[in-house]
């Protein structure tokens, strides 16, 4: 047990129990903290943009944040690009490594477990990944202590409106109150912070670059929606005789504007409106329709760091593979510093005000497991076991996805080999069979016999085959045995190649190659005799 001292948070701060309960962020019906938000993406202007964030750069961050919200509500493409990065991290396991292999260390990482099983969960993640577009997100950990013990009911996420960075160093947040700014209360929040690129909070997340296309965006929508106005919808032009009077002109006029729109006129028979096309833009929309879709790929990159997984680009599949690369690397560094905001703000209170201040606390994970190709570990593991390595029969279990069997399960077991006629029943304890190189005549068990006659898998054995196996197995291995008497150990002890050349030679003259040339000829002929007579051969 870990000595018993004053529990504090990341910070240094101590933690206050009587002032862990209740909450403390939530908004309020007259105060600063108030749901109602502005709209300053209304007529934004290039100069407005830049005073909005000129002044959070200053300390005074609501207008922008307000913006970069309002940007999240009206741009179709980069909510979705962006809920994707965050449902990406929130949706991958959470898993919880034990700060060591005592007893406590792991009651205290099973603690941490039974809490993730809460279906809440992804969802408070997904809402912490908030600072992907802000900069930061401040969670609030509401505590339950209705039985004695502290228990995260839940982890509620604050509106970013209601915190305000302390102006002496653009970082530390503080909470916003009728009185002024406090610090926030030790253990109660978690704090995320997902930088973009360097630099402070408030200036490192993508809602600053985002807001910048999309007004850009914002004025290419509104002239592409006057283009169209103007030039996709038919001009009704009304025509009057020189001796018309105004009520049959006002007559003639009421007809051609009533009959659908505006674009309607009603001019002189003599008299002559024409409309001037520009030729400098071809397929007319089409400029629009560019400009648009590439801000929108500007926005994949700045969200998912590519445009493969998320618009219709040309590439193929090996551009899509590459693209698909960059967004998983994006999604593993969100999950890591997401992780490490946990492992800093919640996982230590949680342990702490439970079973007291400890040296080393439970480490969460998020990410997905490491994948291997089992079919490559399949081949490789015979291969390493037989060259001496240990390998746990649990590890491997659990790399095929196993469990382990109970003990009174039936347990499949490798398939025996048949035993040949004849051959004696033999005790295991007497030990392995003596090597052929000891007696050079002695013929091969009947297990090795067997795999060189098996022929070869996916094909039915037939008559050649029948008749190969019976040379093998009667004459074969007395062809070779005076070649391979003494092998093992000469080739063991030559120096170079060349004098293992000059062994493999020698041993090979050692072979009665008329012997063999007789074997043929019978099998030959035996073949021919077969294949005239249209029989098996015996």
């Amino acid at each position: 047990m870990a000595e018993r001292t004053q529990l504090v948070d990341a910070y240094g701060r101590p933690l206050r129990r009587e002032r862990l309960v209740g909450e403390k962020a939530g908004p309020t019906l007259t105060g600063v903290r108030s749901v109602l938000t502005g709209y300053p993406g209304d007529g934004l202007t290039p100069g407005r943009v830049a005073g909005i964030l000129r002044a959070a750069d200053q300390g005074d961050p609501l207008r922008y944040l307000e913006l970069a919200e309002a940007v999240e509500e009206r741009d179709l493409h980069y909510v979705g690009v962006l809920g994707t990065r965050k449902r990406s991290v929130s949706q991958l396991d959470v898993t919880i490594d034990a700060a060591a292999d005592d007893a406590e260390s792991v009651k205290h990482a099973d603690f941490v477990r039974e809490w993730l099983k809460r279906d809440e969960l992804q969802d408070e993640l997904f809402d912490m990944l908030d600072a992907i577009g802000k900069g930061y997100s401040v969670t609030e950990i509401i505590w339950d202590s209705s039985e004695g013990q502290f228990d995260a009911k839940r982890l509620e996420h604050c509106d970013p409106r209601f915190f305000m960075p302390d102006r002496r160093d653009g970082t530390t947040p503080l909470l916003r109150t009728e009185t002024g700014e406090e610090p926030l209360e030790a253990g109660c929040y978690v704090v995320a912070k997902i930088r973009a690129k360097s630099g402070l909070p408030v200036r490192s997340g993508i809602g600053r670059l985002a807001v910048w296309s999309w007004m850009f965006k914002a004025f290419t929508n509104r002239d592409w929606a006057i283009f169209t106005q103007t030039f996709g919808q038919p001009v009704r032009v009304g025509k009057y005789g020189p001796g018309a009077s105004e009520d049959d002109k006002d007559t003639l006029f009421r007809a051609v504007a009533n009959i659908a729109g505006d674009c309607a006129a009603i001019i002189p028979e003599s008299m002559l409106i024409e409309f001037v096309e520009s030729k400098n833009v071809s397929a007319g929309s089409d400029l629009y329709l560019k400009r648009c879709d590439w801000l929108d790929q500007q926005m994949s990159k700045a969200v998912l760091g590519q445009t493969g997984t998320t618009d219709a680009i040309a590439g193929g599949h090996a551009v899509g593979k590459t693209h698909r690369n960059v967004q998983e690397d994006i999604e593993r560094a969100d999950a890591k510093a997401l992780a490490a905001c946990l492992n800093r703000d919640l996982i230590p209170p949680m342990i702490g005000l439970n079973f007291g201040p400890q040296k080393k606390y439970p480490k969460l994970k998020i990410g997905r497991e490491e994948t291997i190709d089992l079919s490559l570990l399949k081949d490789f593991l015979p291969t390493f076991v037989a060259m001496g390595g240990r390998v746990e029969r649990s590890v491997v279990g659990d790399k095929f996805g196993l469990p382990d069997a109970p003990k009174d399960a039936e347990i499949l077991t490798p398939p025996v080999a048949p035993k040949a006629d004849g051959d004696p029943e033999k005790d295991p304890k007497e030990g392995p069979e003596k090597s052929s190189e000891k007696d050079p005549k002695a013929k091969p068990p009947a297990a090795t016999r067997t795999a060189l006659q098996a022929p070869e898998l996916g094909r039915p054995a037939d008559a050649i085959d029948a008749m190969v196996d019976r040379i093998i197995a009667d004459q074969g291995f007395e062809l070779v045995a005076p070649m391979i008497a003494g092998l093992e150990a000469r080739l063991a002890a030559a120096t170079s190649m060349d004098e293992a050349t000059r062994i493999l030679a020698e041993q090979l003259a050692t072979m009665d190659a008329s012997k063999l040339g007789e074997i043929l000829a019978r099998a030959a002929f035996a073949a021919g005799i077969s294949g005239a007579a249209r029989e098996p051969l015996a």
